[in-house]
């Protein structure tokens, strides 16, 4: 037995079950496929010393060009904090530029630079590849079950986010479903 803040601690030694209706190998392949559909693109960040805030940055200013600071804070739910550091080293980096609203010289509009482009492709490559083996693999002809699947998986009040991407998805409404 072992003491923590002066308090007797035992080691609990049997593993969480079902038991307690957790669907635990849903939960666990969803831990696993992210790690692994994380993991071609970290390689290619660590070469450029950026992590994974930096590929949800770069990937929602290329899917959304003009995108404010603003905007960009409420699709990634971080702080300006937070985002401040990430955007710092994109902008110094080349992968990203930032200019002033035609129409309220207070926000910043963010546009990718032809190597902020051309690295959020080769992020996204990978992904892409991965997404449509899983498909074949899977035998799911349909992509939109997956879609939906995944939508359903959001917060409902954040839905109306997919709205707003570039491109068509089979599962889009108006965002208020």
């Amino acid at each position: 037995m072992s003491k923590q803040n002066g308090a007797a601690v035992v080691p609990l030694k049997t593993a969480i079950t079902d038991e307690d209706g957790i669907d635990f190998a849903l939960i666990e392949l969803l831990f696993f496929a992210y790690r692994d559909f994380t993991s071609d693109p970290d390689k290619i960040l660590s070469e450029f010393g950026y992590g994974r805030a930096h590929h949800r940055v770069l990937h929602f200013v290329n899917r959304m060009p003009g995108l404010t600071v603003a905007e960009l804070l409420d699709v990634l739910k971080i702080t300006k904090q937070s985002l401040g550091r990430v955007l710092k080293q994109l902008i110094d980096g080349g992968h990203i530029v930032q200019e002033r609203g035609p129409k309220d010289g207070r926000q910043r509009e963010l546009y990718p630079t032809a190597k902020g482009r051309k690295l959020a492709l080769a992020l996204a490559n990978p992904q892409s590849s991965r997404i449509k083996s899983a498909l074949e693999i899977s035998g799911l002809r349909q992509r939109d079950v997956v879609e939906r699947f995944l939508k359903a998986m959001m917060n409902p009040e954040l839905r109306g986010q997919i709205d707003k991407l570039p491109g068509k998805m089979t599962g889009r409404t108006d965002g208020n479903d």
